[in-house]
């Protein structure tokens, strides 16, 4: 099994991710898709606004770090399923060219009251770019399975 079942967990364990460089072309062609503001999808129009140019989207940017955090098998295969993002901020924008990755500190690992084969982890979540300037934050609450009896890991 890749990653880690719930009781590897315990509050202040610390993870950093791998990287991943945003290109202006990924930046307008997933907001072409998903969140088509003038921000994100027009480079003229962006130079006019406050950034002065393209920016990423939130919600891409949510999605390259949840994808960081996947691939660094943190938990892997005993990943359940993710029960929500709170306090979610983006305090600075992606540019073209910013190489994000993702530093996790676990919050709480507990067992889950309803279902005895999991535990939640409550994880603060910081995505940073190249020059350590923060470009997201939240805290994920993730549903991880249990060692099966008898298992290691």
């Amino acid at each position: 099994m890749k990653g880690h079942y719930f009781e590897y967990f315990h509050a202040g364990q610390r993870f950093t991710t791998g990287t991943k460089t945003l290109t202006e072309d990924a930046i307008i062609a997933f907001a072409r898709e998903h969140d088509p503001q003038t921000i994100h999808i027009d480079p003229e129009g962006a130079a006019r606004s406050t950034y002065g140019g393209i920016i990423a989207s939130g919600i891409q940017t949510l999605g390259v770090a949840f994808r960081l955090f996947y691939d660094a098998y943190v938990y892997g295969d005993a990943f359940e399923v993710g029960v929500g993002a709170n306090d979610l901020r983006w305090p600075a924008p992606v540019r073209p060219g910013d190489t994000l990755t993702v530093e996790a500190e676990i919050i709480e690992a507990r067992p889950s009251r309803s279902r005895p084969d999991m535990g939640v982890v409550t994880s603060r979540i910081v995505a940073l770019n190249q020059r350590r300037e923060i470009v997201l934050t939240f805290v994920s609450v993730d549903l991880i399975k249990r060692q099966p009896p008898g298992g290691s890991g």
